[in-house]
């Protein structure tokens, strides 16, 4: 069985974000990780190499330093690593870089693709189930439990209060929940094979049947109309009252925004 998995190098939200002066994310700029619910979608699939002997290629999109991400997966146990990246692909949003992606998977040979369901950066959910659409191949969502039938795959669809369970044939793309599992961690000798492996970069030479006109910013009907780093909240209004005073305040400016 050949399984890919599209991750994301994603800035690590914690430290902060920063924009480019068009509203996109200044990548090059801050500190990255490899996106949480792609990880668990990793982690999915490495756990069918375990039991079924399947063979693993991790693919991303983005700036050459995501190649550092492709090599994290690899150390936790993926096969093969392959970048897409190329000038002309920067500042796509979910319909271009959906198109990029399948156009780059079309190069492969696969029975399951796995992606996480959304990005910590966009949380969008839409670049998996547009992959399935350019791909024209079925699509379970939500995934908190993977199963292999035979030709078939079997998933616990995560839904509010419950779950369904959903079977379809391969090849299929899933979309994993960061709930789904708890991702491996990387071990001494997976850093050290990992590193003496060849990544594969392609760039837009490399896409099959695709048209420029819907790769990279120009190809993305999404256009940001503004955007800015966290506004911080001003001090308030501060006062010093006694007990009774400080309740008919409080009422006083509750009545005034029309809580109460």
């Amino acid at each position: 069985m050949k399984i890919v998995v599209c991750i994301k190098q994603v800035p690590d939200t914690k430290g902060g974000v920063k924009f480019n002066p068009d509203g996109t994310l200044d990548r090059g700029a801050m500190l990255a990780i490899m996106n949480p619910d792609d990880k668990a979608g990793l982690e999915a699939a490495l756990r069918l190499k375990d039991e079924y002997g399947a063979e693993v290629t991790v693919v991303t999109m983005g700036l050459p330093k995501a190649e550092e991400v492709l090599r994290e997966a690899m150390a936790m146990g993926a096969d093969k690593g392959i970048l897409v990246t190329d000038r002309v692909l920067g500042g796509a949003d979910t319909w271009a870089t959906s198109t990029t992606i399948a156009g780059a998977l079309r190069n492969l040979e696969y029975d399951l693709i796995i992606t996480g369901r959304q990005a910590i950066d966009g949380d969008t959910a839409q670049v998996g189930p547009q992959i399935s659409e350019h791909l024209d191949i079925p699509v379970i969502s939500y995934a908190q439990n993977i199963k292999i039938e035979g030709d078939s795959v079997v998933v616990e669809r995560q839904y509010e209060d419950r779950y369904h369970v959903v079977k379809a044939k391969m090849p299929c793309l899933i979309t994993a929940l960061s709930e789904l599992n708890e991702p491996r961690y990387m071990t001494p000798g997976g850093i050290f094979d990992a590193y003496q492996k060849e990544i594969t970069v392609w760039g837009r030479a490399d896409l099959k049947d695709v048209d420029d006109s819907n790769l990279g910013l120009k190809g993305s009907p999404t256009k940001i109309a503004k955007a800015s780093d966290k506004v911080r909240k001003g001090a308030g209004e501060k006062v010093t009252l006694d007990p009774d005073e400080s309740v008919s305040y409080i009422v006083d400016k509750l009545k005034v925004k029309h809580v109460i």
